[in-house]
């Protein structure tokens, strides 16, 4: 069995973390942190998981807790794991870093985006950018991988084989996008209390939302030119799920058929990612760690819309980051990762 810790495990994408290993075959979690529930039982905070961790305690982090472990998952805020990954790296088998501090590779898009220095600019560079579907080969083995961010992943994965096939202008991308709450995670905001999400939905982070580097950057992967996108996501009375649908300007002969020949040309063999003529819908994916994908061609403005759905914490998150650590040790890729959704 492979050792596991979690760091931050109180939080929504922590449980979630908690949730899924509970089916994994291979991993044993040995210990979870959390200092604002330090001493207190997991099962305290979230019932849910009182039978699958009947005497698991949150403890506060020390960096020698995690030493000899052969996989740390951090689920913790913008900027906490940029501080703690360097003094555990070393002495664990892989970090899986669910948050933002290793996914840029400049260190000057952090000071653009986030206002902030990174604190440890040195591990950018050989840190992997966690998105198997794309980036599988660079996942093997990995020692520090960066998960991608859950808006990041429906966007890009909607639109990488266009972009790859040189079908649409890459630097005129528009991505429009509807998440649920979770997605702002556990602690309250003014904004995402109860009276202000039930029946509203409200757009945020216009013009200056923080995936949009990590979208454009992965992006430019497949591109000989810099990707550009303009990126407006949506908050939406629902408690998990994400509907991402972009649009982008044809420069290359294109039907709805050929569009949806390119997904299944691309996506068709990986065992998360369904590509259907049907629109897809966030409730398809509830629970799972499957991607669904259609594409339509409106030949009268020449324009390609490609809609993609997620649970944004299982494969926008949690189950990213698992379907990573499997790859980065060798394991069955799908082991402990749900493909079907839950309804009603």
């Amino acid at each position: 069995m492979k050792q596991i810790g979690i760091l931050g495990a109180s939080g929504y994408t922590g449980a979630e973390l908690l949730r899924l290993l509970t089916a994994h075959p291979d991993f044993e979690v040995k210990v979870v942190t959390g200092d604002s529930k330090a001493g207190h039982m997991v099962h305290e905070l979230y019932p849910s998981l009182a039978v699958a961790y009947p005497n698991l305690s949150y403890q506060a982090m020390k960096p020698e807790f995690m030493d000899g472990l052969d996989a740390v998952f951090c689920a913790l805020p913008h900027g906490i794991s940029q501080s703690i990954v360097p003094k555990i790296l070393n002495n664990v088998g892989h970090v899986i870093d669910l948050g933002s501090d290793f996914r840029l590779k400049d260190p000057q898009a952090y000071v653009d985006w986030y206002s902030m220095d990174h604190e440890c600019p040195e591990y950018l560079a050989n840190s992997v950018y966690g998105l198997p579907e794309l980036f599988r080969d660079e996942i093997r083995g990995g020692k520090l991988i960066a998960a991608t961010g859950c808006n990041a992943a429906a966007s890009i994965l909607s639109l990488a084989p266009f972009v790859k096939e040189k079908i649409i202008d890459s630097t005129s991308i528009v991505i429009n996008l509807i998440t649920g709450v979770s997605g702002a995670g556990k602690p309250p905001k003014d904004n995402t209390t109860f009276c202000a999400v039930d029946e509203n939905v409200t757009p945020y982070g216009l013009l200056t939302h923080r995936h949009t580097p990590e979208i454009e950057q992965a992006l430019s992967t497949f591109s000989a030119i810099e990707t550009k996108v303009l990126f407006t996501p949506h908050l939406a009375p629902m408690n998990r799920g994400i509907i991402a649908t972009s649009y982008g300007k044809i420069e290359a002969p294109l039907t709805t058929q050929k569009a949806l020949e390119v997904l299944n040309e691309a996506y068709g063999h990986e065992p998360f990612i369904y590509v259907s003529e049907n629109p897809p819908s966030t409730k398809a994916t509830l629970g799972s760690n499957t991607v669904h994908i259609t594409a339509r061609v409106d030949e009268r403005t020449q324009t390609l819309i490609s809609i993609v759905t997620l649970d944004n914490l299982v494969k926008g998150a949690s189950g990213m980051a698992i379907q990573n650590a499997n790859i980065a040790m060798g394991i069955e890729e799908t082991l402990g990762l749900p493909i079907a959704g839950l309804y009603p």
